[in-house]
């Protein structure tokens, strides 16, 4: 297969490296993201790059084993990143896309522009008959431009992408097929769009965020000791699904997989609330549903000692804004069991609409109970 050249006719163009290209991949593989989400070496060196843009390139083009592309300003002739095809399989009418950005070139949509160009060549041309695209979960803006460019994703592929120095991490892995490229973003993944805002939000570690008299910030170690006594606290038991007898094992992994996990799969938002001291003083997380992406279910807890000061009111106020404006969320349900009077009044003051009681609705520990069901809008924070 000869090395090729492509135009987007929108300032783009994509050709095979060249030896001379080797020292800006070598500036622009220094990038802490493109060492993070790739597998380039680390550290890298001159010699990875001449090898890149030398030996491996013609001999992948050779054996038709990839299609590697340096992506290049059409005016200027500037290094932007990198798109290609790889894991190429003529006879199966497969391949991989493969993408990086030079750090100088981001904000320009640089991988997508250059995506949707190699998926039209990759149908059009060599005839494939399937694209995938893979991503290591929590790999937000990556996933963002597949999508963009028309890619559906089913889930998590489990321990699905190598990573360096062995072993298997966690994977998103779309598929497109020919006749499914858009040259258009659809709506929901467009600049500006609710999956827009969400990826970028979920592409940043959680931050500190006012909450009235405490703080909404990620959990941490030096909490543990106060997650334990909150979650073995009667009122706590009484009105949650927490496990019995609470164990600090069990609060040391709630603390270090449970809201990062929900961060790195974007699938909810979790936060600890602490009160003026940084101390802990209860949980409050929006989980987001499967079936309905724009609708969240808000859950919180508070420690014993922080209760009837106000905390838990400005923590769950302070989550919904975040979901609202952040998370592009349209609407977020509360729900709790029938009788938990103190987190109605919670809810109610945040501006919550409880619509009713939903006939065993709420399941706590294996056992089936009545649920009130109350639900907010942006225009109704109180």
């Amino acid at each position: 297969m000869d090395p090729i050249e492509l135009a987007t006719g929108d300032g783009l163009v994509l050709r095979a490296w060249q030896p001379e290209d080797a020292e800006d991949v070598f500036r622009a593989c220094q990038d802490p993201l493109i060492q993070r989400w790739t597998l380039v070496p680390v550290p890298y060196r001159p010699e990875h790059a001449a090898d890149f843009t030398g030996a491996v390139t013609r001999a992948a083009w050779a054996a038709q084993t990839s299609a590697p592309l340096g992506v290049f300003d059409a005016r200027t002739g500037d290094l932007l990143g990198s798109s290609g095809l790889v894991a190429l399989d003529r006879a199966g009418g497969a391949a991989e896309v493969g993408t990086w950005v030079a750090p100088w070139a981001r904000g320009r949509r640089v991988a997508e522009r250059a995506g949707r160009a190699v998926a039209h060549w990759a149908f059009e041309v060599l005839r494939l008959r399937r694209l995938t695209w893979r991503a290591e979960v929590g790999n937000h803006a990556s996933r963002l431009t597949a999508e963009r460019i028309g890619f559906t994703f089913d889930g998590v592929v489990r321990a699905g992408l190598p990573v360096r120095g062995g072993g298997f991490a966690d994977g998103w892995q779309g598929v497109l097929l020919p006749g499914e490229v858009c040259d258009t973003p659809p709506a929901w993944v467009a600049p500006g769009g609710p999956g827009a805002r969400r990826a970028h939000a979920f592409s940043h570690p959680p931050e500190r965020l006012p909450a009235g008299a405490c703080t909404l910030r990620a959990l941490r170690e030096s909490d543990l000791d106060d997650v334990v006594a909150t979650f073995r606290d009667p009122g706590t038991v009484q009105w949650t699904s927490i496990p019995l007898n609470y164990r600090p094992e069990q609060g040391r992994d709630f603390i270090r997989h449970a809201y990062p996990a929900m961060w790195l799969r974007g699938t909810g938002a979790g936060f600890a609330f602490a009160d003026r001291d940084d101390r802990f003083a209860g949980t409050v997380d929006l989980r987001i549903s499967v079936l309905d992406p724009v609708t969240a279910e808000v859950g919180y807890s508070a420690a014993p000692w922080a209760r009837g000061k106000g905390y838990t009111t400005e923590a769950v106020r302070a989550a919904c804004a975040y979901g609202f404006e952040r998370l592009a969320l349209g609407r977020i349900v509360w729900r709790a069991h029938v009788g938990n009077n103190a987190s109605r009044r919670v809810a109610e003051k945040v501006g919550f609409l409880v619509e009713g009681v939903q006939r065993e609705s709420c399941v706590q520990r294996g056992e089936r109970v009545d649920g009130w069901m109350a639900t907010l809008l942006p225009g109704d924070l109180a």
